[in-house]
């Protein structure tokens, strides 16, 4: 479970490990305008590998802005061009209703922790 890259600025850590197969990407605290620069890179990072599962857990994750959802649209995007997989583990309350608001929530596949994600 060796970290691949990370990021950790005022607002948001970024950590990405190997597990089972599968990239895991965690996000922890804020993904906002400042931020989400930041985790677009890493995603497209993790992306350009095509793993067959990519994870976003976002269990650590206490604020997302449009900024930060466009970031998870494009990455899944890139997974589904390549006809992987994408998950969003451990999502928030507060972080679900945003995906909720402009109903994103029916596009992606979100569950309660990395383990679920793991099992799929």
């Amino acid at each position: 479970m060796a970290s691949l890259f990370g990021t950790n600025d005022e607002s948001l850590a970024i950590e990405t490990r190997q597990e089972q197969g599968a990239t895991i990407v965690a996000a922890r605290g804020e993904v906002n305008v400042f931020s989400s620069t930041a985790l677009r890179d890493t995603l497209r990072r993790a992306t350009a590998a095509q793993p067959r599962l990519l994870i976003l857990d976002l269990s650590g994750t206490v604020y997302i802005d449009s900024s930060g959802v466009a970031t998870i649209v494009e990455a899944l995007q890139a997974v589904r061009a390549y006809q992987g997989k994408l998950v969003l583990a451990g999502v928030r309350p507060q972080v679900r209703g945003t995906f909720e608001i402009v109903r994103l929530d029916r596009i992606f596949v979100m569950v309660d922790s990395v383990g679920e994600a793991l099992a799929s």
